[in-house]
């Protein structure tokens, strides 16, 4: 607890007024999908050990604690509170703008807004947080609120924990008393699925859904325990009878703070959070005391109990203080299916029996300061950088909540994988995990930031596409539109699988969970496989050989099994008029633009990855077969570079495809260039027809798309116009193809154009309550669809090539 001048807020935050609301947020366009409304912020936690959530209004509301499964409900006892006496009056207010909806803690008073709603500010980038008071307290108070995270960093960054650090300065020239007091609902149970292998089903909208029930407020023989060393004082929030091996929703949570000599520390082990709270708040609000109050007779059935923690201290005139508290929760076990359960990666730091979460608190409030230095550090360049606006500087961080908030699984380390297993949902409706149509763009965070993560994840793929799974099952699309389905089988060996499975079931091992569509028949997985390998061996340094010869065999499988769609032997796998790639609403005929696209960069990257391997990999005893496989590739490269031209080209863009007849302008028809280029490969297409296809898709999809106000939208007709006004996908703005497409303009010279898109996708986002849940999808109506998806950290993409 140093003397600190006021903590210093960067100038580009995201930043809102405390309590304010939203005249008109975006609602969801299909009533099944997750529509939590616009109260949500920046998320606190470590990858893959369960995140939290707190609003701008105040409110503890998004709980992740179980990996893969949502929560989204203000538990109104999880709740900073602030007393502040002077010489004439005092005033204590809990620091949240509503109060409970369910007519608990009436005793409390609530943290008021005025009527222009400015009683303070909140301010987010990501993984750092403020909210500052104003105009309410006669002190100045901010609290800043963050976790370990920072670029790569593999321990930390893992952490279950979140610091909130009070910085407290007395302006006026009496000294002022204030308490702080964090208090908390012991929740140890609630997070965990009471459905052990609950069965799929399929919604409405053809994706397949499985029901979750949390055991929210089963609390009985919860109890809570006062606890303090020479450095720290807390309270340890846990639960009779857990054993070993520790099962899903089993643990501690934590509450925290240093022990000094300026302060006086009050503390109650055992009050009621659904009842009046009173016996909290009495008085606090009279004093900025705590009973002190011990009490771990654990609670019984139909009973909660919370604990709570006050720190009180005198500032003279002039004088600042800062305080840190810290939150922490040790429930290290994820369970999929019953019976299948991995450690999380923190337990490789802590341990794996449940009751760590008092030696996590410790070492937060030993090195937060660290902690602290070390994010700012890692933001610093970006930061500093004159050529990217404040607005790219929000957005480029903020869009990194998704490695906290999506559904994050990070496993701990074992031989075969040394740093554990990765995996972030598609998104929160479509609940599977790293889509591989989706990270082709979606997963440049990960690879610029934690490069290990991203080839673990790529590896699992690998490992995947050898693979079978003859289980059969119907196709949710065809269900939406009213035919009969043909049953499909779930894995055919040597497919690249499009996801890494659901938390239902087995991640990692069980692939293709979606059934929205046979993805066994898509024309792009493949594809985007080996792109993604080699961009991720050439863009973490191009001296990991021994990665491309983990994936190498999978490679040669999955491109053999993607030229069996060849159907008449141009060199030039077709699509087959089924929605058969990653937009899956989208009919697509013969050779198309984005698969065929993608099949040529795919070959490309095929072939330098087989040079690589042939002249630096020791582990090959015999280059032969290496050999003949390039020029196989050359072969199928050679063919079909002039059919991509001779049946595409139109001499202003490349069409859709080479039978539907369709005249559309796509904007994502050349991401097989975009990608070619990115890894420094021969172009597929000539730039002149590269630059004239670009400059038509922002014509046509982006400023003729409703005046350029929304972004561009995937696909139009070259006036503007939609081809079928009634279709999903193409009237659809996506906000990660979006990205895509502003990186790729920025690598053919047109930042201009690419920032100016960009800005109109980012004001979508921050502007209408979809911040920390960016939706896959906005329309020109004001609804989105898909939130928390993973492909939008594509803007890390342009950030890319900006550099």
């Amino acid at each position: 607890m140093t003397n600190k001048s006021s903590p210093q807020i960067p100038s580009c935050t995201w930043s809102r007024p405390i309590g304010l609301g939203w005249d008109k947020p975006y609602t969801v366009r299909y009533a099944s999908n997750v529509d939590d409304g616009p109260w949500h912020g920046m998320p606190l936690g470590g990858f893959g050990a369960g995140c939290i959530g707190r609003s701008s209004r105040g409110d503890f509301n998004l709980w992740h604690i179980d990996g893969g499964e949502h929560i989204f409900k203000n538990i109104p006892a999880c709740q900073f509170s602030v007393f502040e006496s002077d010489a004439t009056s005092s005033q204590a207010y809990a620091l949240c703008t509503e109060a409970p909806e369910d007519g608990s803690l009436q005793a409390w008073q609530w943290y008021p807004t005025s009527k222009d709603g400015v009683t303070g500010t909140y301010h987010a980038l990501y993984p750092r947080s403020w909210f500052v008071y104003e105009g309410v307290y006669k002190a100045q108070l901010t609290c800043e609120q963050f976790s370990p995270i920072w670029a790569n960093n593999y321990q930390e960054t893992s952490y279950p924990v979140a610091v909130f650090l009070w910085t407290v300065r007395n302006p006026t020239n009496a000294p002022i008393t204030l308490s702080i007091m964090l208090t908390w609902q012991n929740m140890v149970g609630w997070f965990t699925n009471a459905l052990k292998s609950p069965e799929i089903r399929l919604r409405d909208d053809g994706s397949p859904v499985y029901e979750y029930q949390p055991r929210l407020n089963e609390s009985k023989d919860n109890f809570n325990e006062f606890f303090e060393d020479t450095e720290y004082i807390g309270c340890i929030l846990d639960r009779l009878g857990i054993g070993e091996p520790v099962q899903e929703g089993e643990g501690q949570w934590c509450i925290a703070t240093r022990k000094d000599p300026n302060v006086e520390i009050f503390h109650h082990s055992r009050w009621n959070p659904v009842g009046t709270g009173e016996d909290v708040w009495e008085s606090f609000a009279q004093n900025g005391s705590l009973p002190n109050y011990i009490n771990k007779t654990p609670a019984k059935e139909d009973e909660q109990i919370g604990a709570a923690l006050a720190v009180r201290f005198t500032l003279q005139p002039g004088a600042t203080l800062q305080i840190p508290f810290v939150l922490t929760w040790d429930f290290p076990v994820t369970e999929f299916a019953a019976g299948i359960k991995y450690d999380r990666r923190y337990t490789d730091f802590f341990g794996n029996n449940g009751k760590n979460a008092w030696a996590i608190a410790s070492t937060a409030l030993q090195q937060y300061q660290i902690w602290q230095q070390q994010i700012q550090a890692w933001q610093q360049p970006i930061f500093e950088r004159a050529d990217l606006p404040n607005w790219f500087k929000i957005a480029l961080f903020n869009e990194l909540y998704d490695l906290t908030a999506g559904g994050t699984l990070w496993s701990a380390a074992s031989e075969r994988d040394p740093i554990g297993q990765f995996a972030v949902l598609e998104c929160l409706d479509y609940r599977w995990y790293e889509s591989l149509d989706v990270r082709l763009y979606g997963s440049f965070a990960l690879l610029i930031l934690f490069p290990e993560l991203e080839k673990a994840v790529i590896r699992a793929f690998a490992r995947a596409i050898p693979k079978s799974d003859d289980r059969r099952r119907v196709i949710g699309y065809y269900y939406t539109i009213g035919a009969e389905s043909p049953m499909a089988v779930r894995k055919v060996a040597g497919a690249t699988p499009h996801d890494l499975g659901a938390p239902n079931e087995h991640v990692w091992e069980k692939t293709n969970y979606t059934s929205y569509q046979d993805c066994n028949l898509w024309k792009d997985l493949g594809s985007d496989f080996v792109l993604q390998v080699y961009r991720d061996f050439l863009l973490t340094g191009a001296d990991d050989v021994q990665f491309l010869a983990d994936c190498w065999n999978a490679i040669v499988e999955t491109l053999n099994y993607l030229k069996t769609f060849d159907k008449d032997g141009d060199g030039i796998p077709e699509n087959s008029g089924a929605p058969d790639q990653t937009f899956d609403d989208w009919r697509l005929r013969g050779v198309s633009a984005y698969c065929g696209g993608l099949w040529l960069a795919a070959l490309e990257a095929a072939i330098a990855i087989c040079d690589v391997l042939i002249t630096n990999y020791q582990g090959v005893k015999n280059t032969e077969e290496l050999t003949e496989q390039k020029s196989i590739y050359e072969a199928w490269l050679q063919q079909s570079r002039p059919i991509y031209e001779q049946k595409l080209w139109n001499g202003q863009y490349y069409r859709l495809d080479s039978e539907s007849g369709s005249d559309v302008v796509m904007a994502d028809q050349l991401c097989g260039q975009f990608y070619a280029r990115l890894l420094g490969l021969p172009d597929i297409v000539e730039s002149d027809r590269t630059l004239s296809a670009l400059k038509t898709i922002y014509d046509a999809c982006f400023l003729k798309f409703h005046d350029g106000k929304f972004g561009a939208a995937n696909g139009l007709k070259i006036d503007g116009s939609p081809e079928n006004p009634k279709a999903t996908h193409p009237l659809e703005v996506w906000t990660g193809i979006n990205f895509g497409l502003a990186a790729f303009l920025v690598q053919m010279g047109m930042k201009d154009e690419a920032m100016n898109l960009t800005k109109t996708v980012v004001q979508q986002i921050y502007d209408h309550g979809l911040q920390f849940r960016t939706p896959e999808a906005i329309t020109a109506v004001g609804t989105f669809r898909a939130s928390t998806y993973l492909r939008a950290m594509a803007i890390w993409a342009i950030y890319l090539v900006l550099s």
